[in-house]
Parts: C-alpha cells; sequence; structure tokens
C-alpha cells in the first residue's frame, strides 16, 4: 500500500514534496507535515484581514484566499491560491490546503493535509486527515481520529495488517473520493480513488477504488467517465 495509490501531489503543493515520499503507506505522510510547515520561512505580513478573522502564529495564505467576516485561524498553516474559507471556519494547526478549495462553514481542520480542489463545505470535522485532489465531503462528516480504547490505529485489509504507530489517525481519502452527508470515518478509514461512501453510514476500513459502500455494505463497482 503506497501514497501514489492514492494520490498524486499537485504542482501546488511542488514546495513540499520533499517531505511526502509518494513510496511510502498514506498515512506515513501525516507525520511530516508538522516538519513540512516549520521547514517554511516565516510568512509575510497579511494585508485586508476582515475584523472577525482571528489569526495566531504562522499563518501562510495566498493573496487570493477568500476570507469571510470571521473565522479562527491558528498556525502553522498554508493555504494555497483561491481556496475560500467560509464563515466559521477553525483551522487549529498544522493545517496545509493545496489550491481552489472550500473549507467550509463551522467546519475544523486540525493536523491535516487537503490537495488541490477539496471541498468540505459544511458542519464537518477533518482531523489527523488527508484529502486527495477533488475528493469532496456532504453536510455533516466526520473523521473521528481517536479509538474508544486510545490504542495505536491499526489498518486492515484483506490481505495484510498494518501497524501504523499512529494514536490519532483519522482518514485517507484519494483523488476524487467522496463521502455522503453526516457519515462518520472510523479512525484509520482509508477510501480508495472515486471510491464513495453513501450518507448517513460509520464506515471502518479499507474501500478500493471506484467503488460505492452503502448501509448494507455492499460494494459495488463505478465504472470511469473517460
Amino acid at each position: 500500500m503506497k501514497a501514489s495509490d492514492y494520490f498524486t501531489l499537485p504542482p501546488s503543493l511542488a514546495g513540499f514534496a520533499r517531505h511526502f515520499d509518494a513510496s511510502v503507506p498514506p498515512w506515513e505522510w501525516l507525520k511530516h507535515i508538522a516538519a513540512a510547515l516549520a521547514a517554511l520561512p516565516e510568512p509575510p505580513p497579511m494585508a485586508n484581514v476582515p475584523a472577525g478573522v482571528r489569526i495566531e502564529g504562522s499563518i501562510w495564505l495566498h493573496p487570493s484566499v477568500k476570507l469571510p467576516a470571521y473565522a479562527t485561524l491558528l498556525g502553522p498553516a498554508w493555504i494555497g491560491a483561491n481556496t475560500e474559507i467560509r464563515p466559521g471556519a477553525f483551522v487549529r494547526g498544522n493545517v496545509i490546503v493545496g489550491e481552489g478549495c472550500v473549507l467550509g462553514n463551522a467546519c475544523e481542520f486540525k493536523h491535516c493535509l487537503l490537495m488541490d480542489g477539496v471541498q468540505v463545505p459544511h458542519f464537518s470535522y477533518v482531523g489527523d486527515s488527508i484529502l486527495g485532489n477533488r475528493a469532496h465531503f456532504g453536510a455533516g462528516v466526520i473523521c473521528s481520529n481517536l479509538r474508544l480504547d486510545q490504542q495505536p490505529v491499526v489498518v486492515r485489509t484483506a490481505t495484510a495488517t498494518y501497524e501504523t504507530g499512529l494514536r490519532k489517525f483519522g482518514a485517507i481519502l484519494g483523488d476524487e473520493a467522496e463521502v455522503g452527508c453526516n457519515a462518520v470515518l472510523n479512525p484509520g478509514s482509508i477510501l480508495g480513488r472515486r471510491a464513495l461512501i453513501t450518507p448517513a453510514i460509520a464506515f471502518s476500513g479499507v474501500l478500493p477504488a471506484a467503488t460505492i459502500a452503502h448501509s448494507r455494505a455492499v460494494l459495488r463497482f463505478i465504472p470511469r467517465r473517460d
């Protein structure tokens, strides 16, 4: 299981490429987010920040980032071009966001990597997680990142078991994966490219690329569009 099986780091995040090896398991990238941000030079001063936007710590914002009337941004965080931050968003440190993303209203983001075109529009929690290019969350999707027994998260597939060494590990979404409204991704959930979780279910495990998981736990292949 390799990161390259799930997503490709986009050109907008090329400056971080040395921290994210495509040949390692995807959850290993979570261990390098803080170091990737720590290696950046100090951010330049920001202009035209709305009075209701609270900023603390090191925040790198592209000038084209759309800021709302109110939000909380706690660094370190790097947010790429043409990303929209909506009212009430809470960025809680060690967050990297690519181009053209949506950080939605009343959504919280903590220790995560979002690639280009990711949309998390409404009422979600994204912690200790990686969302591939053009991944999408319906309203109210939650990445549960801590087991009830607080033990390290283990990833199990049909053929292998992986000890991640991570006590906090939310979800990994491949490029163009989608999760329906009010679904919960249990700790260590992994979705392949273009995989889909239907609304209002709790999902655990590894969902292969181009398949659907729904309440009856049946997987269905999604034909390619191209």
